[in-house]
């Protein structure tokens, strides 16, 4: 994986073990939450961080962890993932997010997704990326526009890692072709 991206306020970089607490911090949060079946214990919070680590080695590429460049705070991640669940659209390759309660509403997650749709089509060559989330995370569906994204109804999924009555368990889906 590239070791860094930047943007005008954003470090995207390779994670560090010092990330371990504010990941934990923000995956314990309710309303970074919100739309994931259930907050995450510090076990699973560091289950997680291991699981985007052997995602990296294996796929070449993943989430990058993001900090402010004018403070070094850690505000989160920004990547891409290969979703490891069967739907009508894989395989395929995703970009997500998640960023700390503190540093929404500043415009940071679409900067840091611009520069990663970027770094998907220019340096991995990739022609096409997905993005998913529930109906309901409006604020995830505005970054996925920004970026140029698109929605087809007909592509709306449920999420086959969520139990038949999940109140999350479906989804919609936004594509975007390399221009």
């Amino acid at each position: 994986m590239r070791d860094e991206l930047r943007t005008e306020r954003l470090l995207l970089r390779c994670w560090r073990d010092l990330d371990r607490r504010p990941f934990r911090q923000m995956n314990a949060d309710l309303r970074v939450m919100e739309f994931m079946p259930e907050p995450l214990t510090p076990d699973a919070s560091d289950s997680l961080f291991d699981r985007i680590q052997d995602h990296i080695h294996r796929h070449g590429f993943g989430p990058f962890a993001i900090e402010l460049i004018e403070t070094g705070a850690f505000v989160g991640f920004i990547g891409l993932f290969v979703p490891e669940f069967d739907a009508h659209f894989t395989p395929a390759v995703e970009i997500g997010w998640r960023l700390a309660f503190e540093h929404w509403g500043r415009g940071l997650a679409s900067e840091g997704a611009r520069v990663v749709v970027e770094y998907a089509f220019q340096t991995l060559g990739l022609d096409s990326i997905v993005s998913f989330t529930v109906p309901a995370n409006l604020r995830s569906r505005r970054v996925m526009e920004k970026l140029g994204m698109t929605h087809n109804p007909r592509d709306d999924f449920d999420h086959p890692r969520l139990p038949p009555g999940n109140s999350l368990r479906r989804h919609v889906l936004y594509r975007l072709q390399h221009p």
